[in-house]
């Protein structure tokens, strides 16, 4: 009898802030360093990227607010951004990567049945990129979603102004849904660690989430990959 393939590698979503694709300080070579690192996973895991705003859609939100534009259309100028992101990243990336970022998860989960990585900006008003990343991770039934943003895990106070803040290596999706709710802000444009309905779809199924800072390229790459990493992790 001819040995069983092995089974499918259960795909694995990553949300990537907007707060490290453009820090001022960089940017080309970590765009191109982070693209590569990208490739190489999507070759071993089916694979699917979102990527944020950051201060580029901050900047254009808050010339949008002033202007006098409703919740919902400064919702559409960050989705933009995103988008604009997206499209940088995946050209970067090259084939099989799509180089139109699919506008919905479920487009989002028909692209990945043909190419790996995927990636993505916004989809709709109301949800940022990380809830589009929890959507997409429950709809393809990803074996776990990576954050990656600009501080290395989960801490119980801000280390950027605490330096003897301590890193929690682990929560339960109860505590990290509290803390969630205490301090992620509302509206177009904000800057939280992570978002409460993309937490809340996770936390529901059970999915676990790995916080990990955006700019340690091999650090992430074990995240994604399933590896001893250094970060946080939620759930699971």
């Amino acid at each position: 009898m001819a040995p069983r393939p092995p089974a499918p590698a259960a795909p694995v979503v990553l949300s990537v802030g907007g707060s490290v694709l453009f820090t001022g300080t960089d940017d080309a070579r970590y765009f191109g360093a982070l693209a590569d690192t990208l490739k190489r996973v999507g070759e071993r895991v089916p694979l699917v990227v979102t990527t944020g705003g950051g201060r580029t859609a901050r900047e254009y939100i808050r010339l949008g607010r002033d202007l006098g534009l409703t919740e919902v259309e400064l919702d559409e100028v960050g989705i933009d951004v995103t988008r604009l992101h997206a499209r940088l990243l995946a050209a970067r990336i090259g084939p099989p990567c799509p180089s139109r970022p699919p506008e919905t998860v479920a487009e989002a989960a028909r692209e990945l049945r043909q190419a790996s990585p995927v990636v993505l900006g916004g989809t709709e008003p109301g949800h940022t990129t990380d809830a589009v990343a929890a959507l997409i991770a429950v709809r393809v039934r990803a074996s776990r979603l990576v954050n990656a943003t600009d501080v290395d895990g989960v801490y119980e106070a801000d280390p950027r102004s605490n330096p003897k803040a301590r890193r929690l290596d682990a929560m339960s999706w109860d505590g990290f849904r509290a803390l969630v709710e205490a301090t992620a802000p509302t509206g177009a444009g904000q800057n939280f660690l992570f978002d409460r309905v993309g937490a809340a779809v996770l936390a529901r199924a059970k999915l676990p989430l790995y916080i990990v800072h955006g700019r340690d390229l091999s650090n992430l790459e074990a995240a994604l990959d399933g590896r001893p990493f250094r970060g946080s992790r939620i759930g699971g």
